[in-house]
């Protein structure tokens, strides 16, 4: 039995942060109602709606109806959550926002996730990942030196500022109404997330070990034990030598000697960043894999997703599968992994007559 069975959770179709954190909560075994637009059109259909809506059902309602927004509010009535990407305002203007979901059901946990939050200057502003980012520091220390800043992917703001937390929000909310019989408003904002996420960089600037020059710091490709080097293929490996002892390996693998190869001060990381490129260049990626195997240098290839899905490790761990293949529900469980169903739709009429 999965962690959330039993669990009944209503999501409001949309993109970005709500569809991961529906699959997540899926993936852990709650039943999530996937409300979609009553022609059956849904956020990410045609790019990876198989993995994206896996393990629940797709309902499709006219939310301008008043039959289905009755029927909504009934299954809400039955629900431990509801989670929603709209901009502030809308479900309101829909006659179901927290407010009348809650006055139907009061242990409701109302979870909704924003780039700039329910309330403040920006919060009916429109964005993206990288606007939100950019406006927590995040994204200004990612880059090379004297280039602009490179985003992340979506990864550090739809999904972990984002996605993450509105899923955290939403079990700590589920927590505390079975204990107290009340739910909560979750207010998971982006930019809170990703500040959030900042925790570490906020503390190392308040100790005057974080510079705001982007590439000269110990965890931003600065420091040439940690960093990316391309090799004799074009292909790169990825170290993380932060430890002297890590490092002591990683000089030994380069054959490099460690008088002359100090670790620290930071003055000597240009002089040392030239040398380990030089050294990388010499071989290809796959050769500097199997030389470093074993070894605590902490080198590794850096794959594509296709490769990762083929390495040995993931093999073994069933971490990528499926097909289409795609990342296996985590964290697990006892060890065990989950095979998610695929996604599927129900009517909204069957739907009520099994939840009411």
């Amino acid at each position: 039995m999965q962690p959330l069975a039993g669990v009944r959770i209503i999501e409001f179709d949309g993109l970005g942060p709500v569809t991961l954190a529906g699959m997540m909560l899926a993936d852990l075994g709650a039943e999530v109602l996937r409300l979609t637009r009553a022609d059956g059109a849904s956020a990410f259909a045609d790019v990876g709606g198989a993995v994206l809506h896996r393990g629940r059902a797709a309902v499709p309602v006219d939310l301008k109806s008043n039959e289905d927004r009755a029927a909504v509010l009934d299954l809400i009535a039955h629900a431990d959550a509801v989670i929603e990407g709209f901009r502030p305002g809308v479900l309101e203007r829909l006659g179901l926002g927290p407010d009348a979901c809650q006055a139907r059901n009061p242990r409701l946990v109302y979870g909704r996730i924003t780039g700039w939050g329910q309330t403040g200057l920006l919060a009916n502003s429109v964005g993206h990942d990288i606007n939100y980012i950019a406006l927590t520091g995040a994204l200004h220390a990612m880059g090379e030196p004297d280039r602009p800043p490179r985003p992340p992917l979506n990864l550090v703001g739809d999904y972990g500022g984002g996605a993450m937390l509105l899923v955290t929000g939403v079990l700590a909310g589920i927590i505390e109404a079975r204990q107290t019989g009340q739910g909560r408003v979750v207010d998971a904002a982006m930019t809170d997330g990703t500040s959030l996420l900042s925790s570490l960089f906020h503390a190392l600037s308040a100790s005057g070990l974080w510079s705001t020059g982007r590439g000269t710091n110990l965890l931003d490709g600065g420091a040439p034990f940690y960093r990316c080097y391309a090799c004799a293929d074009g292909k790169f490996v990825a170290v993380g030598a932060l430890e002297p002892r890590f490092y002591a390996a990683l000089l030994v693998g380069l054959g490099l000697d460690p008088a002359r190869a100090p670790q620290f001060p930071p003055s000597g990381w240009p002089t040392l960043h030239a040398r380990f490129a030089e050294i990388f260049a010499t071989r290809t990626r796959d050769d500097w894999a199997a030389h470093f195997e074993g070894s605590e240098a902490c080198v590794t290839p850096v794959l594509t997703f296709a490769e990762a899905a083929q390495h040995p490790h993931n093999v073994a761990r069933a971490t990528l599968s499926g097909d289409p293949v795609q990342p296996s529900p985590a964290p697990r469980f006892d060890g065990a992994v989950h095979t998610p169903e695929r996604a599927s739709t129900e009517a909204l009429a069957s739907v009520l007559a099994r939840w009411t």
